[in-house]
């Protein structure tokens, strides 16, 4: 499957039809069943939203151009008629949802067709991926590894051509690590951006969406239809700051190549990109690491009570929570500190774009991690060191896949902004794309 705005302009220009469109997606969603990506398939609402759609473009009123193409929902999302699951057991025969959330009516509205939901790490609650009832989404460079998560399926499903849209939600850093795992483009919007947030929930206080696409421009448009509508334009080429310390330095050799790759594409495409010191971001991290995550104790608040209940829960799932029964009680130094800690880190960056790795290595195996459950917990913990404190300072975040050594998946390129400023890291992005592709084409 194309990229989503060249199927846009293909439907404009009326080389292919909306049902043409959607029947190749559920066909692939059928083709690549084994890989996990998806929980349900909609098909009658797919074929049904096509025929809207094609009806629109005959009369000349699409509602937009991205009107005809299909998108795919992290199954924390409702959608009319099918099953929440959270990705857990103990929803899968909950009563099927009344009405669409929030977002998903927007994109209808929109003319976008939803073709399904996505797989996830049960409740949202690990950047690894792996589900162990519904299945761990297929890494598309190599099944034995792990695909990222929480939002695995979403960016699986993008990754393998199923959708060329797909909408998950972030927290830790559960579009951006999948996205980074699985080559592809994942976006972190500011809370709020696109509208109420009324899907299933992990943290109230860092809970955010996200959407992968193959492009940044793809990411761009989708953003036009479901964003406020209003954007801001900064002209010029961007400025980079790239913390010191273990946010750049602490990485495997593998991903600290790709990493300086990155960064040799965009100074040679003239961006000034420095190396200095946030003390926001080390007071930050410093505060997790005494104190613990925001995300650990509100998602213990949440789902505590299903440790003393015979609702199925995945053993991960249970160290993760029992893990952050203590979370609860120091946890209030770090909400104290969170609003001074995201004006500090604003003020620092000066108005430049943050620039790390996204993960500070490849993604790990599933077998060995299942086998160990201390190296589980460990790769899982390691995983999200980076994102989760960039969402403890509130931002908004675009990882771009690097220039990767053969036979291998690439490593993911972060860039970082404060809350709100989601217009100007979507046009440093789209800058920096063009800046690495003419690196690598060179």
């Amino acid at each position: 499957m194309s990229t989503a705005t060249a199927l846009g302009a293909a439907l404009d220009r009326r080389e292919t039809t909306a049902t043409r469109l959607t029947a190749t997606s559920l066909d692939l969603s059928h083709r690549y069943a084994s890989d996990a990506a998806m929980i349900s398939v909609t098909e009658e609402l797919a074929l049904r939203q096509a025929a809207a759609s094609e009806r629109r473009r005959e009369l000349g009123h699409p509602r937009g151009p991205l009107d005809g193409v299909p998108i795919a929902w992290k199954d924390v999302f409702d959608v009319r008629g099918t099953v929440t699951t959270s990705g857990s057991a103990a929803h899968a025969d909950d009563l099927p949802a009344v009405n669409d959330s929030y977002l998903v009516r927007k994109a209808h509205r929109r003319g976008l067709i939803t073709l399904g939901k996505t797989n996830l790490s049960e409740f949202a609650f690990s950047g690894l991926g792996i589900n162990t009832y519904f299945g761990t989404p297929a890494n598309p460079f190599d099944a034995s590894l792990v695909p990222g998560g929480s939002s695995s399926g979403s960016a699986v499903a993008v990754a393998r051509g199923i959708v060329p849209f797909s909408i998950g939600t972030d927290t830790s850093g559960s579009v951006r690590v999948p996205a980074a795992y699985c080559g592809i483009v994942g976006f972190r919007v500011s809370a709020g951006r696109y509208g109420p947030h009324d899907f299933a929930p992990l943290s109230r206080t860092l809970d955010s969406i996200g959407a992968f696409a193959k492009t940044v421009t793809d990411v761009i448009a989708l953003d036009r239809a479901l964003g406020p509508g209003i954007f801001r334009h900064q002209a010029g080429i961007p400025t980079f700051v790239i913390p010191a310390g273990e946010w750049s330095e602490d990485t495997t050799p593998e991903v600290g190549a790709d990493f300086a790759a990155v960064v040799d594409a965009l100074r040679a495409g003239g961006a000034k990109v420095v190396i200095r010191e946030l003390r926001s971001i080390v007071a930050a991290q410093t505060l997790t690491d005494r104190f613990g995550t925001i995300v650990g104790a509100e998602a213990y608040q949440l789902h505590h009570h299903r440790l003393d209940s015979s609702m199925p829960l995945e053993d991960a799932t249970r160290r993760r929570l029992l893990d952050n029964a203590r979370t609860c009680a120091g946890i209030g130094a770090v909400y104290a500190e969170m609003p001074a800690l995201r004006d500090a880190f604003a003020e620092e960056l000066a108005g430049a774009t943050l620039l790390c790795p996204t993960v500070r290595h490849l993604p790990p195996a599933i077998g060995e991690l299942r086998a160990d459950a201390g190296r589980y917990d460990a790769a899982n913990a390691s995983t999200l060191r980076t994102t989760m404190v960039l969402s403890l300072l509130g931002t908004c975040g675009i990882t771009l896949p690097a220039p990767a050594g053969a036979g291998r998946p690439p490593a993911g390129a972060l860039l970082s902004r404060p809350c709100h400023e989601d217009d100007i890291l979507l046009q440093h992005a789209a800058w920096s794309e063009r800046a690495l592709y003419k690196a690598h084409s060179l």
